[in-house]
């Protein structure tokens, strides 16, 4: 089967800082491709050009056989591409039900669905992501840990067939982290691509079946997670640092 989503060629320039450096890679249909780096590699960025709140300076992004470049973000939504936000800020002033019905609205098949529905849709994905406790709470009441569920909540609620997954475990701590991979394995099960930026190598080795690696804004490795993370290049960019 053809990949689900292709790029080729991908660069964005920010005057004259190149944050992304003529990137190729696939992901296939129903795989975690990890996308791990330094800091400032360019992975936020990469999430960004794939899900449209950033253009691309040149380039080719495919999704599901549609060229995606030149669409915005709300048309990539109803294709099924959803993504997560390192920053999370919830509607400020909507209760936790009604942040996560605005994703169900917002998403695939969004054109049919009732703010009703909406909501019988976001009470399912709380229940899924073990938030549906708190529904009824203002979301900006919400302490940290509880921000990055009710993101993955608002993402899965839009019914994407490829989920963008930007460090959604960054700042937990090993039972949160574990209870956050059992989430993101069930999203898996349910025929969910996913793209996953992450800097905790314990969810990347557990939940990743290919990596890829960017250093100052290009590839420098592409593979099987534990070949990639026995690559002396890796290790020297990336995860020689962390071991520092």
């Amino acid at each position: 089967m053809p990949p689900l989503l292709q790029i080729r060629d991908l660069s964005k320039r920010f005057s004259g800082l190149v944050a992304v450096d003529k990137v190729d890679f696939d992901i296939q249909t129903g795989e975690i491709l990890g996308l791990i780096g330094p800091n400032g590699a360019g992975k936020t960025t990469i999430v960004s050009l794939i899900s449209g709140t950033l253009r691309p300076t040149s380039g080719h992004l495919q999704f599901a056989g549609t060229p995606i470049a030149q669409l915005p973000a709300f048309r990539r939504a109803h294709l099924g591409i959803g993504r997560t936000f390192q920053l999370m800020k919830p509607f400020p002033g909507l209760d936790v039900l009604d942040n996560v019905a605005l994703g169900a609205l917002f998403g695939a098949g969004s054109g049919q669905r009732k703010l009703t529905q909406a909501r019988d849709d976001a009470a399912y994905w709380l229940d899924f992501v073990e938030l549906g406790h708190r529904k009824a709470q203002r979301a900006d009441d919400l302490g940290g840990p509880d921000r990055k569920r009710l993101e993955l909540a608002k993402a899965l609620a839009m019914r994407p067939r490829l989920l963008l997954l930007d460090e959604v475990m960054a700042g937990l701590n090993h039972t949160e982290v574990d209870e956050v991979i059992a989430v993101i394995r069930k999203v898996r099960e349910r025929g969910i691509t996913i793209l996953v930026i992450e800097h905790v190598m314990k969810a990347i080795q557990s939940l990743c079946d290919r990596l890829l690696v960017l250093h100052h804004g290009q590839k420098i490795a592409e593979g099987p997670t534990e070949a990639v993370l026995a690559d002396p290049q890796v290790i020297a960019a990336y995860l020689g640092q962390r071991r520092v």
